[in-house]
């Protein structure tokens, strides 16, 4: 995997010259439009990187974007990788691997979730500040190589709680709905039962999702600092569940986009400059 990672990273390095990256972005179901904020330098479609993974759903593009964000140098990945679409855990991950090898010191998450918390409604904005995984399998298992991160890795502080501070901060300033709690990984691609929401809700669940945990847990292998944030899209309330569609959940995430893109513009713009 060690090779694979190189490989990839030094095509990529090839191509972008002397541009490094201090900030990647994974950008979640619906939420691609913050690619329209950045001052692009270079594109590049997955399908012509070597060993990358190619996003298989239509509304994911696959393409990665290097440019200018908030005064920052960023690479953001315009359609995100998930278990459901049929990788293993290390395919999903890899391009964390990857940016990371291409200099990024802190990683962006967002994504699309249901609500869980009935003080949540769609349309809100949560700030993830651990997650419960229960996902069948773990980017980690098998041999593990020291050159990317240890063993057994620490996971007290998945998510970095100044940045989970900041950006509710950057909030409250603005009048966003942003909520803080914990998210759920599951593997999907079914949305979950009445009795699934309601014991997700029991063991601690704010939100619920199908991605997010495996590339938080790679980059705390890497020791790569994390702020993620999910866009409520439905509701998992089990006595008052409706059925819904993933049109309908898109759509909801497009037009809670630009409170997102906010947040995440002033909370790059607040990072440290890069040593």
């Amino acid at each position: 995997m060690l090779e694979n990672i190189q490989r990839t990273a030094a095509y990529i390095k090839n191509r972008i010259g002397d541009f490094e990256p201090e900030v990647g972005i994974i950008l979640g179901t619906g939420l691609g439009g913050l690619v329209t904020e950045i001052e692009v330098v270079k594109q590049m479609l997955y399908a012509n990187i070597p060993d990358f993974p190619v996003a298989t759903l239509e509304f994911h593009s696959g393409k990665l974007i290097f440019g200018y964000l908030a005064g920052k140098k960023v690479v953001a990945m315009q359609g995100r990788l998930h278990y459901y679409e049929g990788y293993s855990m290390q395919q999903i991950t890899f391009p964390v691997r990857v940016m990371k090898m291409l200099g990024i010191k802190t990683l962006f998450v967002s994504n699309a979730s249901g609500a869980l918390n009935p003080a949540f409604q769609k349309g809100d904005l949560m700030v993830i500040e651990d997650h419960i995984n229960m996902q069948p399998d773990n980017p980690l298992i098998g041999g593990n190589e020291d050159e990317l991160g240890p063993r057994f890795p620490d996971m007290s502080e998945p998510y970095k709680l100044d940045l989970i501070q900041k950006a509710l901060d950057i909030a409250s300033a603005n009048n966003i709905t942003c909520h803080k709690g914990v998210y759920v990984a599951v593997t999907g691609p079914n949305l979950e039962t009445r009795a699934e929401y309601r014991y997700l809700r029991i063991i601690g669940g704010d939100a619920v999702g199908m991605s997010t945990a495996p590339e938080v847990i790679v980059a705390n292998h890497m020791g790569l600092p994390v702020f993620a944030i999910s866009v409520l899209t439905d509701e998992g309330f089990p006595e008052t569940l409706k059925p819904v569609s993933v049109e309908e959940i898109i759509e909801v995430a497009q037009k809670a986009e630009p409170k997102l893109t906010l947040i995440l513009k002033e909370l790059i713009a607040q990072l440290a400059p890069a040593q």
